[in-house]
């Protein structure tokens, strides 16, 4: 999705934000403002928003809840005093009655009295923290983003809120395998350790059929490929509920916070 190269500065949240707003970037958000938290974004009608945040703490891997809005209220002071999320992701998915409707850039004509906005942790977050601890990430380093697939495992229903678990893939050497695993666990708030280890088909996944053909799915002989909790849990969720306005973020189009990352570790 980036398709060229940003003519901000891609480290600095303040640079990030301003050209998202303004609609001048609408691509992957990986590897932006790398020590911030970037959110999944998931904005309800009110009349759906209990079961969901239900959804939310009986799946806290897929769906790690760090921020959630007043009813009505376009802005969610504890992740940045700024943010409109009306405006500040770069490409939004509209889905009506479970159906993907349409891609938009800016939901400001969209927004409705009654909406609800949920921030759920992101896998970006601890991506920065493997590649701090010496870590490479091959896919971020071609400009991609790790494979997405959908599992064969059950979440935990809420509601008509309900889904097969989506994962995300990361391959690495056996030495790097565990200290990823080491690594991310300090994160639960974005996803934590990974859910599944080694073979793809207990899990119920074929590297080669990517979830809405996301990411890479690339893993090289000598790599044992590990899964994390996705985002797009609850996102699949939502569309199996089918309410009437649902709006989320587009895949790895995150929203980027004020957040720091190393306030997310727990210990």
């Amino acid at each position: 999705m980036n398709s060229r190269a940003p003519d901000f500065d891609t480290r600095d949240v303040t640079s990030v934000r301003k050209a998202v707003r303004s609609g001048a970037y609408v691509g992957y958000t990986a590897g932006f403002a790398p020590d911030r938290v970037q959110a999944n974004i998931c904005i309800l009608p009110r009349s759906h928003a209990e079961d969901f945040l239900l959804y939310c703490q009986r799946n806290p891997q897929p769906c790690p809840l760090i921020a959630r809005s007043d009813v009505g209220d376009p802005c969610l002071p504890t992740l940045g005093e700024d943010i409109d999320i009306r405006t500040d992701v770069p490409r939004y998915h509209v889905f009506r009655d479970g159906q993907l409707a349409e891609e938009v850039t800016d939901i400001s004509r969209l927004w409705q009295d009654d909406l609800v906005t949920f921030a759920l942790g992101c896998s970006f977050s601890f991506e920065y923290a493997l590649v701090e601890a010496g870590i490479a990430l091959r896919y971020l380093e071609r400009g991609e983003v790790a494979g997405v697939y959908e599992t064969t495992v059950d979440t935990m229903p809420a509601g008509d809120f309900r889904a097969k678990l989506v994962v995300t893939m990361r391959p690495f050497a056996a030495r790097e395998a565990i200290r990823a695993i080491q690594i991310t666990s300090r994160f639960p708030n974005v996803h934590g350790a990974p859910v599944h280890i080694g073979d793809p088909g207990l899990i119920g996944v074929d590297l080669s059929k990517r979830y809405r053909e996301v990411g890479s799915g690339e893993v090289l002989p000598h790599e044992i490929p590990l899964f994390w909790a996705c985002g797009l849990t609850p996102q699949l969720a939502t569309a199996n509920a089918k309410p009437p306005l649902c709006i989320t973020h587009a895949p790895s189009s995150m929203l980027i916070t004020d957040l720091r990352n190393a306030g997310l570790a727990s210990f």
